[in-house]
């Protein structure tokens, strides 16, 4: 894996302006939110009182240092581990309520994934893999909405491969795609780009930039990655299980020096 330093894109990237004055909506709120594993002397504090918004419509980066809990912000604010305390809304729905069966639901029609891993099956064509979670929910896709999801990501002329027939940097935008075709509220990325050169890196967090200016897509990407962060319009700092900071309209150098000073 080759590693994208900020000399990568500095010449052809200019800083965004700040996103409107208006006050956004969340699309994500953490309110108090606690995940303990352990207990008495043993207690691991991954998570430990994180008042957090996710704004609707923007993308956000985490960032920290590794044991900072950001990963696990991610899982328990997407629903995939639960919280020790706290809550977890998305809308007006507390994710900490639910029972299992309601919060896979919740997961499978409101909430997109990508991760570092494309996941997708060898023996589908892209076309097939980007439909997958709408077929298994014994559901029809939005033609317009899949050739927009399409047009976006840019693989038009690669439907009918395989994953087998495709880079890797085309591999991960079939997954940014299949993430995006159900219409989720969000889309959370977890180290997107951790598998792939500069090169496919940057296109694939050019189509996730796009989802959110040409779409209104709500997304949440967990990185370690200055460059990546940059894409988003809005980096939110954890350290030690709380949330230390944020940066609205990032660079890569100030993202840079704000890492920097928590590693101090």
């Amino acid at each position: 894996m080759t590693t994208t330093t900020a000399a990568d894109t500095s010449a052809v990237r200019q800083p965004r302006p700040a996103a409107g004055t208006g006050a956004p909506t969340a699309a994500v709120r953490a309110i108090g939110l606690r995940k303990t594993y352990g207990h008495g002397d043993n207690a691991v504090h991954a998570l430990d009182g994180v008042d957090v918004d996710f704004h609707a419509g923007r993308f956000t980066a985490v960032m920290g240092p590794s044991g900072s809990g950001k990963s696990t912000l991610m899982h328990v604010t997407a629903g995939l581990d639960t919280a020790t305390s706290g809550q977890v809304l998305l809308g007006d729905t507390d994710l900490t309520t639910l029972k299992d069966k309601a919060l896979t639901a919740l997961r499978r029609d409101r909430i997109g994934f990508v991760f570092q891993q494309f996941n997708l099956l060898p023996t589908l064509t892209a076309l097939e893999n980007i439909t997958l979670p709408l077929a298994l929910a014994g559901r029809h896709a939005d033609r317009e909405w899949l050739d927009r999801i399409v047009d976006v990501v840019g693989l038009e002329s690669r439907l009918a491969h395989r994953p087998a027939e495709l880079s890797g940097g085309q591999q991960q935008r079939v997954a940014v795609a299949r993430a995006l075709v159900s219409r989720p509220e969000v889309v959370y990325a977890d180290e997107p780009t951790g598998n792939l050169d500069s090169r496919s890196g940057a296109e694939v967090l050019s189509f996730l930039r796009r989802s959110v200016e040409d779409m209104g897509q709500t997304i949440v990407m967990v990185t370690h990655d200055a460059v990546a962060a940059s894409y988003a319009d809005r980096v939110v700092f954890l350290a030690d299980g709380q949330l230390v900071g944020d940066i609205v309209a990032p660079t890569s150098q100030r993202v840079l020096d704000y890492m920097l000073g928590l590693d101090r």
